[in-house]
């Protein structure tokens, strides 16, 4: 099972979208996503309902549960 933080990975590069293009767009610093992408720390709950409507996923699919 992937990690979130891979999960988040693949999707943005998928989606030919950078670190800072997705920081952006989410309203986090660029350091976060990376933070996020190499499972340091997970994002809130906001977050995650930002990114998975950014990446045009659901959470569910953002946090492995679908």
């Amino acid at each position: 099972m992937e990690k979130l933080g891979e999960t988040i990975k693949e999707l943005r590069v998928e989606r030919g979208l950078t670190q800072p293009q997705l920081a952006k767009l989410v309203g986090v610093s660029n350091g976060m996503i990376s933070v996020w992408e190499n499972n340091v720390n997970e994002p809130k709950a906001s977050y995650v309902k930002k990114l998975a409507t950014v990446l045009g996923v659901t959470s569910d699919y953002l946090l492995n549960m679908e």
